[in-house]
């Protein structure tokens, strides 16, 4: 069965705005996915509702690209509230907080992303302001120095990480509720996709839609990234929807394989297969290899190529298993010919 797109004169053209803006859920029922995580801020959001008080402040932690920031505006219009967005690091100084705190309506909702980010002075400024609605600020120095006690109104703070690790203690604990988001099933980006396509308004085969599923990593936003790069395949060659063998070419040109691995997810695996017998070896000289960050090594990469089963950790360091092998049609060792 092929979806094929609808005509509508009327209908604004995605091109009049930004097109990740225009997939972007607005709503719960247009949010695919995290069904758990959906129940329970609901059951938040109406209880808050009901007593007519501030949401608790939220964080979300989880892969990038699986909708933190997507929850956040939906929680707000939910609410019925004003958000606004920040980032950990535009939040430098001192002054830069207490700007956007001091100027706080009753019930915004303030969106801080990559929250783990945040130097410990502003950490400091934000533990009152979280616990009981207080702003301190020292104005001047030495011994003359005045500590200025501001009130603000009730607010709530959503906050997101990709590094949950990396918050302290006493601001990770600040929060009323926290949420892990999770990669997504492979039905649920077909959903996804299938709604993304229809504002698009483009044509998509069903067989093309699993086959972009498959290779998006599980993750939303690289399965909306690669159906626009397949929708210019399609235009640029003149094709009118995207079919099985459009997203096969299209996922060709960017070094995508079938599973969704990338050129250097593939490289890392014949690295430890083929330069250290398969592993163990550890995430340092695995990244020296790769000539890659540690970091980039262990959070980008890493967690998708263990979700696929094709990498191991243990405390000896990182082992290929025989899925990866397989997958790189590499002879394992000890393996018959």
């Amino acid at each position: 069965m092929t979806r094929m797109p609808k005509k509508e004169e009327n209908k604004p053209k995605i091109e009049d705005q930004s097109v990740d803006t225009a997939l972007r859920p607005t709503a719960w029922d247009d949010y695919i996915g995290q069904d758990k995580i959906k129940a329970n801020l609901k059951l938040i959001i109406e209880a808050t509702k009901q007593r007519k008080e501030s949401c608790d402040h939220l964080l979300f932690h989880g892969q990038a690209g699986l909708g933190k920031t997507t929850l956040a505006y939906i929680i707000a219009k939910e609410l019925g509230a004003n958000i606004k967005t920040t980032s950990g690091p535009a939040l430098e100084k001192a002054g830069d907080i207490a700007a956007v705190l001091s100027n706080l309506e009753p019930y915004d909702v303030i969106f801080i992303d990559e929250v783990h980010r945040l130097n410990k002075l502003i950490e400091e400024i934000l533990y009152p302001a979280l616990e009981s609605r207080k702003m301190h600020l020292i104005i001047g120095k030495g011994p003359s120095a005045k500590t200025l006690t501001i009130d603000l109104p009730p607010f709530t703070i959503i906050a997101a990480t990709t590094k949950v690790s990396l918050l302290s203690n006493p601001l990770r604990s600040r929060f009323g509720a926290i949420f892990k988001l999770d990669y997504y099933s492979p039905n649920d980006i077909e959903k996804i996709l299938n709604r993304s396509a229809k504002i698009l308004n483009v044509g998509i085969e069903n067989e093309a839609v699993k086959k972009l599923a498959v290779a998006s990593r599980f993750t939303p936003r690289i399965a909306n990234r690669l159906l626009k790069r397949a929708r210019d395949y399609a235009q640029v060659n003149k094709q009118k929807l995207i079919d099985e063998n459009t997203v096969q070419q299209t996922l060709a040109m960017f070094e995508i394989d079938n599973l969704g691995l990338e050129e250097t997810d593939r490289r890392l695996l014949e690295i430890i297969i083929k330069k250290f017998n398969g592993g163990p070896v550890g995430v340092k000289t695995l990244a020296a290899s790769l000539n890659e960050e540690e970091a980039t090594v262990s959070e980008v990469y890493e967690p998708f190529l263990m979700s696929l089963g094709f990498l191991h950790r243990s405390s000896l360091g990182r082992i290929a298993t025989s899925a990866a092998y397989k997958h790189l049609n590499i002879r394992e060792k000890g393996e018959l010919i």
